[in-house]
């Protein structure tokens, strides 16, 4: 009980005390004596309320962070589909300006010769009895596609027909070892028929029949035709003449060509449902030949097969 009394009084005396010298520090204003201790406190406890900030803080934009975390992540997910979208109708576009490209230059090639033709893309590649190197197309017998009938592309000759669906087809690529086509040199009456010697396309053999004929680096070849134009029309450019072989003694001359058409990549191609009625000739210009690669090795080039197939 007498300690309660005097802890009372002291507490009295301490804030009567605390109300003097906030009197007198007010009236003084700028000369207060207790200015200095004023600015002391200040500075103490300035300090320790900026570090208590600095403390809290962090802490409390974390649970901000918490709070707003899931509109943040459906913002990332949103912005992560956008790219993608846009990165897919990017890679769209570009596959159909190239599509279109490659349809122009085949309805070019087309007009010019003559031909009737229906336009396709190859959908697979694929094997089929009897052949080693074919694709699929997306057209078949509901199109007006039939059996033997020649396919090209903007560039020049891909192959025949050879098997048909309604909806589908098969094509033998004339780079197939079973495949051959009556051909002719550019300019001139010069024929022999070019065989497919596999070397996925790189290089067709051309054995001209006429030994005497001369033939150098660099001369184009065309088709030369079949009869009622089947299984292929005339005048489809097919390669330029790579390289010559030496055949001393013998009544035909060899020669390897490169096809102008890149039988490793189709995509874009034409299947001629109707020939033209006269002989298109050199009309069909050949256009520069695809760069070169590397060359079969000649065993491959004699490889079993090459001539299973007539014109």
């Amino acid at each position: 009980m007498k300690d309660t009394r005097r802890a009372r009084m002291s507490l009295g005396l301490l804030l009567a005390a605390a109300l003097v010298v906030m009197t007198v520090d007010h009236r003084a204003g700028g000369e207060s004596p207790f200015g200095p201790l004023r600015g002391v406190g200040t500075a103490l406890f300035g300090t320790a309320e900026s570090a208590g900030a600095d403390v809290i803080r962090p802490v409390g934009q974390f649970f901000e962070t918490m709070v707003g975390a899931p509109d943040a992540q459906r913002r990332i997910d949103a912005l992560s589909a956008e790219n993608q979208r846009l990165k897919r109708d990017l890679v769209a576009q570009s596959l159909d300006q190239r599509h279109s490209a490659e349809l122009r230059r085949l309805l070019g090639v087309a007009g010019t010769a003559g031909y009737r033709i229906v336009p396709a893309q190859v959908i697979a590649r694929r094997g089929t009895p009897g052949f080693e190197e074919a694709v699929e197309l997306d057209v078949g017998s509901a199109d007006g596609v039939r059996s033997e009938m020649t396919v090209l592309n903007g560039d020049g000759l891909v192959g025949r027909v050879v098997q048909v669906g309604a909806s589908t087809s098969t094509v033998v690529l004339l780079s197939d070892p079973a495949s051959a086509a009556g051909a002719r040199m550019e300019g001139s009456n010069e024929i022999g028929v070019v065989h497919g010697v596999g070397e996925n396309g790189r290089l067709v053999r051309f054995r001209l029949l006429d030994s005497t004929a001369q033939i150098v680096p660099g001369r184009r070849i065309l088709s030369f035709g079949s009869q009622r134009g089947v299984p292929y029309v005339a005048g489809v450019p097919i390669g330029v003449v790579e390289r010559v072989e030496a055949t001393p003694g013998e009544l035909t001359r060899i020669a390897y060509a490169r096809p102008y058409a890149d039988l490793t990549a189709l995509d874009v191609v034409g299947v001629v449902v109707q020939s033209p009625r006269r002989d298109p000739r050199d009309a069909v210009r050949p256009g520069a030949p695809r760069k070169p690669g590397p060359s079969p090795k000649p065993e491959a080039l004699r490889g079993p097969g090459a001539e299973r197939k007539g014109i």
